[in-house]
């Protein structure tokens, strides 16, 4: 199995959680999303939507990485990413869906390269574009958090839900967002990330960081 993604990449994030929950080995082949390598001619012949995560498994390749959850969930059952009851079900794709269709697509690389290039949009104008969108779904997502009487985890374990915020939490913080004001979303980022299988795929652990500096040793 290989994943193919960038380091900051929020749904490459994704797939390296979900991987690691799944205890899935995989090779890990780096593609730079500043040069544009995912839009080179090698790239998309095997990806036409010119982006990452690509999940090389099974003889395919995969794209876009909330369909690609969906098909691990169902390739490899356990531990599963779903809870058993169909109303957790829902609740979990509703708050992961919520920040896939709500606040990443506006906030993807090449939304943001647009607003640059084609409407000279400065860095603090793109900055507090990423804030509003961020804003926009955590709030709601913040509220229905404590309708739940969320704990640690939005249930007993770690899964869609918890794979989908975790990467976006670390982009509200590159983009200074305070989140501390959000405590249900704060108390599940925390417990995450003292995890071990959320540590290995955080991008500061990953071979493409240029401040990456190897494995942390015991």
């Amino acid at each position: 199995m290989k994943l193919f993604g960038y380091y900051r990449s929020s749904t490459s994030y994704r797939l390296r959680i979900a991987l690691n929950l799944k205890q899935l080995d995989y090779d890990y082949v780096p593609v730079n999303l500043v040069t544009s390598e995912q839009k080179g001619e090698d790239y998309t012949a095997r990806n036409p939507f010119g982006s990452v995560p690509l999940l090389e498994a099974d003889g395919r390749e995969r794209a876009q990485s909330m369909a690609q959850l969906e098909w691990l969930d169902e390739a490899y059952p356990e531990p599963a990413l779903l809870p058993d009851d169909i109303e957790q079900r829902f609740t979990a794709r509703e708050l992961a869906y919520a920040i896939a269709t709500e606040t990443h697509a506006p906030n993807n690389l090449q939304v943001l390269k647009y607003l640059k290039e084609q409407f000279g949009a400065s860095q603090d104008q793109i900055d507090t574009w990423y804030r509003h969108w961020l804003t926009r779904t955590f709030t709601p997502i913040e509220a229905r958090l404590a309708q739940l009487g969320a704990g640690e985890f939005l249930f007993e374990r770690p899964g869609l839900f918890e794979v989908v915020l975790l990467p976006q939490v670390y982009n509200a913080r590159r983009f200074a967002l305070d989140v501390s004001a959000m405590p249900h979303i704060a108390r599940i980022e925390a417990a995450c990330l003292a995890l071990p299988e959320f540590q290995r795929a955080h991008p500061d652990n990953q071979p493409d960081n240029p401040e990456f500096s190897g494995p942390k040793k015991d």
